[in-house]
């Protein structure tokens, strides 16, 4: 299931060309995933009690429109693979209903304890679901 917030792009995300720099747009699918976490009742204190954490393997992201200042967006995510230990998310930013981005993050389950990957918990794969 989807879940989305707004975005407004400030000053401070445009870069030397006069659009919203990439590494911003990198920033907005890291917001909107760990937003999506919160949201699911789940923020690092409640992974670090499950000894656990997603960390990010990779990001593939796909500019399809430049933003401007200015310009109010809808940053949407979901869940969309899962794996033993690792799932992908997808994340599309969008102005007006129109993409303008989109973006695949493959987050690994890794252990705080031993820092390797683990199995995802049927309890947080059930929390993204709904």
């Amino acid at each position: 299931m989807k879940f989305s917030i707004p975005i407004t792009a400030v000053a401070a995300d445009i870069d030397e060309l006069g659009h919203v720099s990439n590494l911003v747009y990198l920033r907005w699918v890291l917001d909107v995933a760990m937003a999506h976490s919160r949201a699911r009742g789940m923020d690092f204190a409640d992974y670090e009690a499950l000894g656990m954490v997603f960390v990010v393997r990779r990001h593939e992201i796909d500019y399809v429109q430049p933003v401007l200042l200015g310009q109010a967006l809808v940053a949407s995510t979901w869940v969309d693979d899962w794996k033993a230990a690792w799932c992908i998310r997808k994340t599309e930013l969008t102005r007006d209903g129109v993409v303008v981005m989109r973006a695949a993050t493959h987050w690994v389950m890794m252990s705080l304890a031993s820092n390797r990957p683990q199995r995802i918990p049927d309890q947080l794969r059930v929390k993204f679901a709904s």
